[in-house]
């Protein structure tokens, strides 16, 4: 997979994926680790600029823990349509519980900050 393929659905896809198939890898504990080796695998940096985001990269596992907990098709790609099609595959989702300026703070880029709008589901 190369940076320009590593997209926010590419993101979600993933993480489904790691929940759904994988049931020896600890997401919680190792998603950080994954993204930030993939992006420096492919010449990006993990800084205060860019990069993994410890914040939105929870918010998006308990969006996909929640989806999951839906009746969907059995299908590995069908359920991956499903939740890019809902309202929690979408790019803005987070910022329903975070004000933008929570979201993007360095802090929020660096570790896990507690949203400020309305708790994560």
């Amino acid at each position: 997979m190369s940076r320009e393929d590593w997209t926010h659905e590419a993101h979600l896809a993933a993480c489904l994926y790691l929940l759904t198939e994988r049931p020896d890898v600890d997401v919680d504990a190792e998603i950080g680790g994954f993204i930030r080796r993939f992006n420096e695998s492919v010449g990006g940096v993990n800084d205060d600029h860019g990069g993994y985001h410890e914040t939105i990269t929870r918010a998006y596992v308990a969006g996909v823990r929640l989806f999951l907990t839906e009746p969907g098709p059995a299908d590995l790609a069908a359920r991956v349509n499903g939740l890019l099609a809902s309202p929690i595959g979408r790019r803005d989702w987070p910022l329903r519980f975070y004000s933008r300026e929570r979201l993007f703070s360095v802090a929020a880029r660096r570790g896990f900050v507690e949203p400020d709008l309305a708790p994560l589901p």
